[in-house]
């Protein structure tokens, strides 16, 4: 799959959303007012789909002088918790946006939802449905046949008055009986075919406890939340465009004051799962450790894997809105993120996979302090000093004792040149009984170091090392992709999963400089990677580090090949 994406940032949002917007300013609709709101489920954690709708509708908002509300539709109180609720204000915060004192909940409005749903009892609009749940979908036909009228359609409006109130005070047990809307059974749209609007739960609600024995479904309480709040652009993903219908056709039987919905692409991302369905059984299967694993595709997720919340408004950015569903390659997230670290991140040196290296030529006991710049790329970032010893560990696959031609790393005989150091010759191989190289002896060049007379001579590689001495051990993840699958969703749990997403090392040796990182702390890793010290299970003086991503970059070489 080569996506066809530019890396270009585009000058000015050009997507339909933002012109429709531009229009209705124009023409004076809305009082010259923009009004949206992000309205998420409190029943999982957000992931990078939803950081796509909340970059859009604060967004929006922000660049033509509105207004962005926080609304929780909180409507199904079995799988609601105030876990969720808390975990998407935080994420909304790490985004960057702010609702000041627009934080709503559906349930806010459950009064006049439910006096809504008696007045359109009352004009023969709605009645109380005694079908199952297995009756009432073979009632409603399929999409090359229309649904038949249930039995119950045509109750008198007073028993349905009676009935629904019943509802309301608990006198009915769970599934026996809903609140539907009385529309058009042969209707095209299978949306519009008597709707379920009110379900019976005796559940222990997250806000409002006990006090509510019946709940709206979400096509119920959308529209009429939009209006209570006077919402001037109801901001939706495509699957909801059938659902307009009825949106529409709710705030008209009501007579209120009536927003206008837009649906646009939801985003879908290669080796990932966004089906809510399928993070949920990630979780509670334990194929991770939890919502905030990093390789969940979750906001938490991604923030503790390292991303930053402008790599990630970036990424939106340069996705755009469109009409049409597509798939994004996620190199693009990736490279998106690269483009901010190798900026901001300063660059140390680890050794994953330690091979230990003597100078046999440097004094013994002798330690000195070399001067490493931290960031070429930003002028501020200023250097730090890395000691220097006899004994040094390298990357183990920085050395191979028969290498082919183009192997420009360190083998018996071969020079390279150690990182803001010396250049060294490696001049004997130690093994154990087995035949595994456990150690190097090399010499080193006491005069190529910087401002040495032998500082210009040229080796073709260079290796980062560390210390001996001076090592920090540390604990390194090392995540990859989730799902070894390019459309996971295609495939289901566990087929899917990639049995090396996750390679933990535990004697990884880090320069001394490391052992004070702070939690959530970002680095480049020379050689190896972008790195964070893990904000959850670091301690002080001893952080643990997560892989981000690669230093490869993936989305450059796609682009190249395009």
């Amino acid at each position: 799959m080569e996506p066809s994406l530019s890396t270009e940032q585009p000058t000015a949002p050009t997507h339909f959303i933002h012109k429709i917007i531009e229009e209705d300013l124009a023409a004076g609709k809305n009082d010259g007012r923009v009004h949206t709101r992000f309205p998420p489920e409190p029943n999982g954690y957000l992931h990078i789909g939803h950081a796509k709708s909340i970059c859009l509708n604060f967004g929006l908002a922000q660049e033509f002088g509105g207004q962005c509300n926080l609304r929780f539709d909180d409507t199904n109180p079995v799988k609601e918790e105030e876990e969720f609720v808390d975990s998407i204000k935080e994420d909304v915060k790490w985004l960057g946006f702010d609702w000041a004192d627009r934080e709503f909940y559906a349930s806010d409005y459950f009064g006049q939802l439910y006096e809504w749903a008696v007045q359109l009892i009352k004009a023969g609009k709605a009645y109380v449905e005694d079908l199952s749940a297995d009756e009432i979908r073979e009632y409603r036909g399929t999409l090359s046949e229309p649904g038949k009228n249930s039995p119950h359609r045509d109750r008198p409006i007073k028993e349905n008055l009676n009935l629904f109130e019943d509802m309301k005070k608990g006198k009915f047990p769970d599934g026996a009986k809903v609140l539907r809307a009385k529309i058009d059974m042969a209707s095209h749209n299978m949306n519009m075919r008597d709707p379920v609007l009110y379900r019976i739960l005796h559940a222990e609600h997250h806000r409002t406890g006990s006090d509510w024995r019946i709940y709206p479904m979400y096509d119920w309480a959308h529209g009429q939340s939009d209006s209570i709040e006077g919402i001037t652009h109801s901001i939706c993903t495509l699957e909801f465009e059938d659902h307009r219908s009825l949106y529409d056709w709710c705030l008209d039987a009501l007579g209120v004051y009536h927003p206008r919905q837009y649906e646009f692409a939801r985003l879908n991302l290669t080796y990932t799962v966004l089906s809510k369905r399928k993070l949920i059984q990630l979780v509670t299967e334990k194929h991770v450790s939890g919502w905030d694993d990093p390789r969940m595709p979750t906001i938490s997720g991604l923030r503790r894997r390292g991303f930053t919340a402008a790599a990630i408004r970036d990424f939106c950015e340069r996705i755009g809105v469109a009409k049409a569903n597509s798939t994004v390659d996620l190199s693009l997230l990736e490279f998106c993120l690269r483009e901010e670290l190798n900026k901001t991140a300063r660059r140390v040196m680890a050794v994953l996979r330690p091979l230990k290296v003597v100078l046999t030529n440097y004094p013994e006991g002798q330690v000195e302090d070399l001067e490493a710049q931290n960031n070429p790329e930003d002028p501020d970032a200023g250097h730090r000093t890395i000691p220097f010893s006899r004994e040094l560990y390298i990357e183990q696959e920085d050395f191979m004792e028969d290498p082919p031609k183009k192997f420009f790393r360190l083998a018996p005989g071969k020079e390279v040149r150690l990182k803001h150091a010396y250049i060294i010759q490696c001049q004997e191989v130690i093994k154990n009984n087995k035949g595994e190289v456990t150690e190097l002896h090399c010499t080193y060049d006491p005069e190529s170091k910087s401002g040495g007379p032998t500082a210009g001579r040229k080796v073709k590689g260079t290796l980062h090392w560390v210390s001996v001495l001076h090592a920090v051990t540390a604990e390194v993840r090392l995540y990859d992709h989730l799902f070894s699958e390019i459309e996971p969703d295609k495939i289901e749990i566990p087929e899917s999963l990639n049995p090396n997403s996750l390679e933990t090392i535990t004697d990884c040796q880090l320069e001394p400089s490391l052992k004070d990182a702070k939690p959530g702390e970002r680095f480049q890793f020379l050689r190896m990677g972008y790195f964070i010290a893990d904000q959850k299970d670091s301690k002080s003086g001893a952080p643990i580090f997560n892989r981000t991503t690669p230093l490869r970059d993936t989305w450059a070489k796609i682009q190249k090949k395009g």
